[in-house]
């Protein structure tokens, strides 16, 4: 089960304005220190370039990831080593606390300008409400949308899902491993000291307990595909259209090697279905979020009309 993938990673085109990417992406959010201590500018960067060099050219980051833009800092470095017009960045900023909840008149108006200017290429929302993406979609076309989903996190297909393939916008598919549950955090190794996951309801007591018997389902599953439970829990959401692009992260190279063999995973109709029978949605013990970031979550981050 553990034998190194050799992938060629295709490419996909991420929404319908000409955003082309590897059919896996790369979360840099770990890099700096989240559910796990930081790593060195040296440290992340060489995980980077293994990445690419393993036919990842999608990196995902933002302005809060670390202090002081350290993650963006990070990738920086990193791309001044590698062959930049192959690699494609995205990045988040505005994540800020206040009662209007953002003007996005004002700020999709301005990001429009910044393409129009040469200075962004492609314009995206993260977590965003139907409402919002249909009123910034009018402003300017949305090229893909950052939202939460995993085999036990599937709140999107039902809405979001849909209205994105109406609208010709991608998905980018964060913590597609159900940060890191999937790859046996919690289950298979303890969570570091400082770990913000003891803030995740899933990852807490009893909620942790009966959430064991999902992994135990999907750990069975994968024995019998000769593959490794994150390999399998990445080509089940790979299998739910090209259209969606996972971006699992790590803080070490021999995982991010496992992630890419998902790519080489072909599943049949009947084991996707049994796969997302292992993992019944309302067998899931606990809330996605943290408590802390309900309000800036899909369903409630409604933004204001002016």
């Amino acid at each position: 089960m553990d034998k190194e993938p050799q992938i060629q990673h295709s490419r996909v085109k991420l929404g319908s304005q000409g955003l082309e990417v590897s059919r896996l992406g790369f979360g840099c959010v770990g890099l700096s220190g989240v559910y796990n201590a930081p790593l060195s500018h040296e440290e992340g960067c060489s995980i980077i370039k293994e990445a690419f060099n393993r036919g990842i050219t999608f990196f995902d980051t933002a302005d809060i990831y670390g202090e002081k833009h350290d993650n963006e800092i990070m990738l920086g470095k990193a791309l001044k080593q590698l062959p930049r017009e192959k690699i494609q960045v995205a990045t988040k900023f505005g994540f800020v606390k206040s009662e209007s909840k953002g003007r996005p008149l004002i700020e999709m108006g301005e990001l429009k300008k910044l393409v129009e200017e040469g200075k962004i290429k492609y314009i995206g929302l993260s977590e965003p409400s139907i409402d919002t993406i249909k009123r910034a979609h009018k402003v300017h076309p949305i090229t893909a949308l950052q939202m939460e989903y995993s085999l036990w996190t599937r709140e999107i297909e039902d809405e979001i899902i849909p209205l994105c393939r109406e609208l010709g916008i991608g998905i980018v598919a964060y913590s597609p491993l159900g940060r890191g549950f999937f790859g046996g955090k919690g289950v298979e190794e303890t969570m570091p000291n400082g770990s913000q996951l003891a803030n995740y309801p899933r990852f807490n007591g009893e909620n942790l307990e009966k959430n064991k018997l999902l992994y135990t389902r999907v750990y069975n599953l994968a024995i019998k595909h000769g593959c490794t439970v994150p390999q399998l829990a990445l080509a089940w959401l790979l299998h739910q259209g090209r259209d969606i692009v996972p971006i699992p992260g790590t803080t070490k190279v021999k995982n991010m090697i496992n992630n890419v063999g998902s790519l080489g995973l072909k599943l049949s109709e009947e084991d996707v279905k049994e796969i997302c029978d292992a993992v019944p949605v309302d067998e899931v013990s606990g809330r996605r979020e943290m408590r802390l970031l309900s309000e800036y979550t899909w369903k409630l981050a409604n933004t204001p009309l002016k």
